[in-house]
């Protein structure tokens, strides 16, 4: 008589073993599939349509020893769908917090319809996990959705709640460009977000987006500090490798339909129908050593598919552009993927030149009368100028500091609080202490609001003379509006104790405009 118990045994074994080791795009092949209402090309997923999107996936995989993976692309390369594949993967095989962000809460409800429903309703292996959002206590909405062992919370950067909602070992960071520069007072939205995952060993960070303007570009400062690979395709003449850049296109004038890729090697005419072939055969090369913690990926829009966004696509945009100057930045940042460098008269290089003083750096020149800091904040470092003023708006760079280390840890600021401490000598014989020190508080605003109260503020006498208190600090903020050099003066809660301290607004573009 059978009694099932081989059947029993059968199930129990392979209940026990362990889930198959996939990649984030091997997991994608095999279980996701694309929606008609969130695709183009609806359907079973494909990594070979876009296949330098793999090594990317892959680096989102838990197992890959890469944290932080940034990715500053072009229009039309299929970049958040990565993003989504990852979610994908981690709630199907290595669930934990995740938090997904968009440039606003409204974007953020807009993906989940479009994008992240279908995602879960057209795989099976994920619309097993996730319950259907019209069952009762669900936890599935349209901000958050639960699944066994974890839960995806999606978010906007302009709200701060939501950043600090919770720890998440998985962030999704999607068109960080697109971010505000200060949400609701608390500091820069990525650095938020960050510190959600900063107790996981193993988490895995990912941002995405296409650059805006350069110098403000969040993903292309997060870019430089990575290994910078580049996308290195074969020519199907001569077999050498190279990337697809814009410079090497030719065609006729008005004729964009003709087309062609011209080899930096052999200076063979590629036509596009060419790209599939050589997209199957391409291979990310990095060219910086970066920090070893963050995996960079840049991509312009040349690599796209074909069927998606063509070289003539492209060519028709640059003449657009040509005519229209207005569009040359959109231009710049959705097909080349780079980041939109204003165009300003320089000064005359022999003017510039025949100005140079000769003085040893860390003394006074004569003219200079006081002494004033500027510190830029970033991640891994603070960088500070000391500048002599003398009349007429006449300046020396006086000295220079690279400050090593974690801003989010007291050492650095230690260290700045040495160099406030400093006097430098003016050949009268005087020591000159540092009068106002303005630290820019557009990235790790609290760590600076902190460090700010810990000294005196700056204030400024009749006239706009600056007070003669030395070693004064400030925060300062820029804008990008050109009314005037100081927009505001607002106040900043900066701690348990409710005492505010001031923040100075800076008009940037006066500021430019003045040096």
């Amino acid at each position: 008589m059978y009694d099932g118990a081989y059947d029993i045994e059968r199930a129990w074994r392979r209940s026990m073993a362990p889930d198959p080791l996939l990649t984030v795009s091997e997991w994608a092949d095999e279980h996701r599939v694309l929606s008609q209402r969130a695709s183009s090309e609806p359907g079973q997923w494909r990594t070979a349509r876009t296949p330098y999107l793999k090594e990317i996936m892959n680096s989102l995989s838990p197992h890959s020893p890469v944290q932080r993976i940034v990715f500053m692309k072009g229009a039309q390369v299929g970049g958040t769908e990565a993003g989504n594949c990852m979610i994908g993967y981690i709630i199907h095989h290595a669930p934990g917090p995740i938090l997904a962000v968009s440039p606003t809460v409204e974007l953020a409800k807009r993906n989940s319809k479009q994008r992240i429903d279908p995602l879960i309703e057209e795989s099976p292996a994920l619309k097993a996990l996730v319950k259907n959002r019209r069952s009762r206590d669900s936890g599935n909405t349209v901000l958050s959705k639960e699944f066994p062992n974890g839960v995806l919370i999606l978010t906007g950067a302009n709200s701060a709640v939501g950043l600090r909602s919770m720890p998440a070992r998985y962030l999704f960071l999607d068109e960080v460009d697109g971010y505000p520069g200060d949400v609701e007072g608390e500091g820069d939205p990525i650095l938020l977000a960050e510190r959600r995952s900063a107790t996981f060993q193993r988490r895995k960070i990912f941002l995405v987006s296409t650059p805006n303007r350069k110098g403000l570009s969040r993903i292309e400062r997060e870019y430089e500090q990575s290994d910078q690979r580049k996308y290195h395709v074969p020519c199907p003449h001569c077999g050498e490798y190279q990337t697809m850049e814009f410079g090497n296109l030719s065609w006729p004038e008005g004729k964009p339909d003709q087309v062609v890729l011209i080899c930096s090697h052999c200076q063979g005419e590629i036509s596009e129908h060419h790209k599939t072939r050589m997209l199957e055969n391409g291979r990310w090369i990095p060219t910086a050593q970066g920090d070893r913690k963050t995996a960079g990926f840049h991509l312009n829009s040349l690599y796209s598919p074909v069927g998606w966004f063509s070289w003539s696509d492209a060519v028709a945009t640059y003449e657009q552009a040509k005519r229209i100057p207005d569009l040359m930045k959109g231009f710049v940042n959705t097909v080349l993927g780079e980041p939109f460098e204003e165009e300003h008269e320089a000064p005359d290089w022999q003017r510039l030149y025949d100005r140079r003083e000769t003085y040893r750096i860390g003394t006074i020149p004569v003219g200079g009368l006081f002494l004033t800091a500027g510190v830029d904040v970033q991640k891994d470092r603070l960088e500070c100028e000391i500048v002599a003023w003398g009349r007429e708006k006449e300046s020396w760079s006086v000295d220079y500091h690279v400050l090593d280390g974690d801003t989010a840890r007291p050492e650095v600021w230690d260290h700045l609080d040495r160099i406030l401490a400093r006097e430098w000598k003016h050949p009268s014989g005087q020591r000159l202490p540092i009068r106002v020190m303005c630290v820019d508080s557009g990235y790790a605003t609290q760590d600076v609001y902190a460090w700010v109260r810990k000294h005196p503020q700056a204030t400024w006498g009749p006239a706009g003379a600056l007070a003669r208190q030395p070693r004064s600090v400030v925060a300062v903020k820029g804008r990008d509006r050109d009314t005037a050099l100081l927009l505001s003066v607002s106040k900043a809660d900066a701690g348990s104790k409710r005492r505010g301290l001031k923040v100075w607004s800076i008009g940037t573009p006066v500021a430019k405009g003045e040096l």
